[in-house]
Formats: structure tokens, sequence, C-alpha cells
């Protein structure tokens, strides 16, 4: 691919599902209040006045709405011989990834409306999670999206992958408390993923990785549609339904790509999801491990993210957010290296990564400390 053509994909992939998600989250603004999509100011939420939720449709509908007139599209781009130079080579790919990206997002569209009945009247965490796990594991059994571990026992790969995409989905969900905090971690971690794709081509056949790239790329303008109305002050927030669709989407993402081959000179790259998404995983575990510690539910919901511990260190809701911005990229960074380092050099981005994260935990344990003396 030349320079033209990457500009062609990057506008075919990130302009529509802008401005389709632009739209819809702009009306959803004014009506989502007469459909009981309200979030309402209280103890453990920083906001202070009641704000509409439902920024969620609006990335679904810039995800969905794209795609679904491509799919329609197809048959007569074929037909007429109108396709890109570039992805000539991969149509007969695109046209067998078809009914898979169907299942993807009927499966992403199913959380999506899980959610936007838990943002109206709520829905029992056991409920939630339930349901969480029989789509994850719906979509490993059926379409046999795994994770590439190079561990030859399917039992184990099955479970880690359905786990793998639960925790994604509850991350984002539980990222979800600062106004552009979740939609930006997780534009910055699709971006991290596009380059990953884009830099690390299949070890199968050397082509780059279009579908997949394309796929994270038109979640990333989504995305950046609905963060126009998010940014502080945010007009709306995605709510449970943008983070359940979001985190699944990413989460199948990391499924679907390959990232090396067994014993070749990239196997380590296999860990760049890992990286990527160390944030989210971060966010998530800390605060569970806090709320057990306290001898809490773990599905109580409180302040103890890691942006209100940023905040208790004596940092702005906008610094905050801007500080786990930079973690995020810096995490992915160590990503795009993998496919260019050995054993030595993999062993040290990781340890990178949890050296990061652990002065940050010891800075946030410092100020808590203080806090409660």
């Amino acid at each position: 691919m030349n320079i033209g053509d990457f500009v062609l994909f990057f506008a075919g992939t990130l302009i529509p599902s802008f401005g389709i998600a632009w739209i819809v989250t702009l009306a959803l603004r004014r009506y989502a209040p007469s459909l009981g999509l309200v979030d309402q100011p209280n103890s453990r939420k920083v906001h202070t006045t009641p704000t509409p939720l439902g920024g969620g449709l609006g990335i679904w509908a810039g995800v969905l709405v794209p795609f679904a007139a491509g799919s329609l599209a197809l048959p007569f781009l074929v037909a007429s011989d109108w396709i890109p130079e570039f992805a000539r080579p991969h149509l007969e790919g695109i046209v067998n990834q078809m009914p898979g990206l169907w299942i993807l997002l009927g499966g992403a569209s199913v959380l999506m409306f899980l959610g936007l009945l838990d943002d109206i009247r709520g829905i029992r965490w056991q409920i939630r999670l339930g349901l969480q796990f029989t789509v994850a594991s719906v979509c490993v059994l059926w379409q046999g999206w795994r994770l590439t571990a190079f561990i030859d026992i399917p039992v184990i790969t099955w479970f880690l992958s359905v786990v793998w995409i639960v925790a994604l989905i509850n991350s984002f969900n539980m990222l979800d408390n600062m106004d552009g905090l979740s939609g930006g971690v997780a534009t910055i971690a699709s971006v991290m993923l596009s380059a990953v794709l884009l830099l690390n081509p299949s070890s199968t056949n050397q082509d780059p990785q279009l579908f997949v790239t394309g796929l994270l790329l038109v979640l990333v303008g989504a995305l950046c549609g609905f963060l126009w109305h998010n940014r502080p002050p945010a007009r709306i927030f995605m709510g449970d339904a943008g983070s359940y669709f979001v985190g699944f989407c990413i989460a199948i993402a990391t499924l679907l790509a390959t990232y090396s081959g067994y014993k070749t000179s990239t196997q380590y790259s296999v860990a760049a999801p890992l990286c990527v998404m160390a944030v989210p995983l971060y966010d998530m575990i800390t605060v569970i491990w806090i709320r057990l510690r306290e001898g809490r539910s773990p599905f109580h919901a409180d302040k103890n993210h890691f942006s209100h511990r940023l905040v208790d260190l004596g940092l702005t809701k906008g610094q905050a957010v801007c500080t786990i911005y930079l973690t995020t990229a810096t995490c992915g960074l160590g990503a795009l290296l993998l496919p260019r380092v050995g054993l030595v050099g993999a062993t040290t981005v990781l340890l990178m990564i949890v050296c990061v994260l652990t002065i940050i935990a010891i800075l946030e344990s410092t100020a808590r400390r203080k806090i409660k003396s």
C-alpha cells in the first residue's frame, strides 16, 4: 500500500463513522431525557448535574451503519469492478469475513441493548454478568475466536478467551467514570492495536491485516464522534450501553488479529493486546482488590477507580484523565516494539509496563493513607 492507499483507507473508515456517531449523539442529547436516559448525580459519581445517557447508541450507530451500508454495496461494487486497487487482493477475504462480522456486531448489539436496559432501569449484576459470559461463549465456541497463546489445549484457550472478553467489557465499563475517560482510552487502545496490525503483517501471507484494522478504525471514528459531545464538561455519557459495546468490539478484535506465528522471530508480539489493555485491566483489578479488602462486594460501585485515586493525589479531573491517556499510550507504545525484539527485549517491555503501573500504585496508596489519617 502506498501513501494514497493509506489515506483512502483511513478516510473511508474514519469519516463516515465519525459523522454518523456525531449526528446520532447530538440528537440523543436532546431526546435522551424523554427516553428515561438520564444519569443522576450521587455520592459515588463526580458530576453534579443530571446528564443525558445514551451516547453508546451513537457509538453503536457509528459502527453499525457504515458496515451495513458497506455490506449492501459490496455486491454492486464487485459487479461494477469499482474497488480500490489496494483492496482487490483482499476482496475474497472480505467477502468471506462478512458472516463473522455480523455475528460480531450481533453479539455487540445484544450487549449494547443489555447496557441500555441497565441504563434505563437497572439490572442485577448476576444477570449482566451471566449474559456477558453467554454472548462471549457463543462467539468463542461457534466462531472459534480464541486467544493466540500457543497453548494447544482447546479447553484452556476457550476458557481464557471468554474470560478475556468479559474482563475487557467490564474494564471499560468501570473506566467510564469521568468525562472523556473510557471513550478516550478506548480510542487510544484501538489506534495502538491498529498500528500494531499495520506494522506487523500477517505471519501467514505477509499482507496487512486490513479487515481487523478496518473494524478498529471504524470504531475509532465512532468514538471520536461521541467524544466531541463527551469532552469536559460532558454533554452526554456513553453509559453501560456504550462501554459494553466498545469493550466487546475491542476484545473480539484482539482475538481476530494474527500477531505472530509459533517459533517465529515475532512470536512475542502475542503479548501486544495485554500491553495495550494494561490500563483498563489495572483499573478493574485494583478496584476489585480495594473493594474485597474493605469487605465489600466487587460489584458495589464506588469512587475507588484509577481516576478517582489520581484526583486524591491532588490532580484535577482533567489532569487525571490526561494522565490515564498518557499511561495508556505509554503501555501501547510497548506493544509496537514487541514484533521487533527477542525474548530479552519482550521481557524488558513487559517489565517496564509493570514498573510504570507499580509506581502509580505506590503513589496512589501513599496519598490514600495520608487522606485516611
